[in-house]
């Protein structure tokens, strides 16, 4: 990996007695987008929350291009563009005034700020409606309008926290256009979701995040490639479930067998010969299938091997 943009060194957050981040450390290349991936709840929001300096760490730090976010955290921000999941617009403004307005509150002025407004307007493909109310957009468009505040002021690290959700497949495909374009221009991305599609599509590297831990951290492609064939999860009464286990854990088709929630999870080499070994299994026991779903590698069937959770719960 090139130099490290950002650091992010064993974070701990607690709310109450909800730990929501737990000794969470990565770093992320400079022109990398690095995605915090996991369902609502797993501490992704929490993350960002302290990566951009919107909240304290109990204990842990963060590094910017070498910047201690708690030591020079003036230095930090202004380095920093944060798009949270609420909407942060004024609606009766237009959207060329919000985003002026936010320019403001960053130093700009002038020919500077005027400039820049255009750009990140033409960016999100707003500029033929920069001048309407905000309160007449789209959810989409208020979601890219979103964006476009955040960008104004240049910053070399930009955060996205869940950016598509709610929006409408042309506003989707903008934002994807629009964050492989600053990418590409050496922006450094940290961009959440719970949507694995878009992880693969768009994150050189991801983070997959549950319960306020880091249980994953490498390439889609790696972490896909670690599934094998794919994954069968298969339920049967729970006096079968060991022996079911053992016929399997000796098939040489099989990668590995976990047992979560009732059900047995068998990562297979071959689906087919997987699912034959399966059914040799539940012959020689005379066992009985109550429900039996077979997952295609990806992102998806990753997190629940993992886990025992679907990406969306």
């Amino acid at each position: 990996m090139s130099q490290a943009m950002i650091v992010v060194e064993n974070l701990y957050k607690a709310y109450g007695e909800t730990q929501a981040v737990q000794g969470v450390s990565f770093q992320v290349a400079r022109g990398e987008v690095f995605g915090l991936l996991g369902p609502n709840g797993a501490g992704k929001t929490t993350t960002i929350g302290i990566m951009s300096g919107l909240l304290p760490a109990d204990r842990g730090r963060v590094l910017v291009d070498g910047d201690d976010l708690a030591q020079d955290p003036i230095t930090v921000k202004r380095r920093v563009g944060i798009v949270p999941q609420e909407l942060a617009l004024y609606p009766t403004l237009s959207g060329r005034d919000n985003v002026r307005f936010f320019g403001q509150i960053y130093g700009l002025r002038g020919r500077w700020l005027r400039e820049r407004t255009a750009e990140v307007l033409e960016l999100v493909g707003l500029t033929d409606r920069a001048n309407d109310a905000v309160q007449t957009y789209s959810g989409g468009m208020k979601r890219r309008l979103n964006i476009a505040a955040g960008l104004v002021h240049a910053p070399d690290v930009l955060f996205l926290d869940e950016p598509t959700v709610g929006v409408d497949p042309q506003s989707r495909n903008a934002i994807f256009e629009g964050v492989q374009k600053l990418a590409q221009d050496g922006m450094t991305i940290v961009y959440t979701t719970h949507y694995m599609e878009e992880a693969q599509h768009l994150c050189h590297r991801v983070a997959i995040l549950d319960e306020g831990r880091v249980v994953a951290l490498d390439t889609p492609e790696a972490l896909v490639h670690s599934m094998g064939a794919g994954l069968l999860v298969v339920e049967v009464p729970s006096e079968e479930i060991e022996a079911v286990r053992a016929c399997m854990e000796r098939h040489p088709v099989v990668m590995d067998v976990e047992r979560r929630d009732g059900k047995l999870q068998v990562r297979v080499h071959h689906t087919q010969e997987g699912l034959a070994a399966l059914l040799s299994a539940l012959g020689e026991i005379g066992g009985t299938v109550r429900s039996l779903g077979v997952l295609e590698p990806n992102l998806e069937s990753v997190f629940l091997h993992l886990t025992g959770k679907q990406l969306r719960d």
